[in-house]
């Protein structure tokens, strides 16, 4: 009886648990791009491709999410948030969705609605922004030499927020 209780008491918990109502927003900042070498800046207005350093950790990345359950992916209008998208994608049979600066409000409300995990790859003064516009009040920073940080967002009724490294 007291197991059949217990049970059925963790199923109802189970069954209460507002967790069906979030999702996980997977934050990503781009590569490595080609046009930069460590310490340097990078040309403005430029348009790079993904250095050979940023082709591997965007394999990386496809490899350390390929079993998140994500069902969208979105990405700037840049090459280099493609491409940083672009083996996920692939591996998961999805098309990355363009953000332009125009759609961002549209894609923070998109966000906040989504009940599956998704990927977003931005930029390191996006990425934050929309860290901040998902209801998080951690205060969250990328430096200019930074590209391997993994944000994940769980949204809910208060969103919470967790830092990663990948390789």
């Amino acid at each position: 009886m007291l197991k059949s209780t217990s049970l059925a008491l963790l199923f109802a918990v189970l069954l209460a648990t507002p967790a069906a109502a979030q999702n996980t927003i997977f934050l990503v900042r781009h590569a490595e791009r080609a046009d930069t070498s460590q310490g340097t800046s990078p040309r403005l207005g430029a348009d790079p491709d993904l250095s050979a350093a940023g082709r591997a950790r965007a394999e990386s990345l496809a490899s350390v999410l390929k079993d998140a359950h994500i069902t969208a992916i979105y990405a700037t209008e840049f090459k280099r948030t493609q491409q940083t998208a672009a083996p996920l994608a692939k591996a998961l049979g999805l098309t990355v969705k363009i953000v332009t600066p125009k759609s961002a409000a549209a894609l923070i409300e998109q966000l906040k609605t989504e009940r599956s995990n998704v990927l977003v790859v931005g930029h390191s003064n996006t990425v934050p922004d929309v860290i901040k516009d998902l209801g998080v009040t951690t205060r969250v920073t990328i430096g200019e030499d930074d590209f391997d940080n993994l944000f994940l967002v769980t949204t809910g009724a208060r969103p919470s927020l967790l830092r990663l490294h990948y390789r």
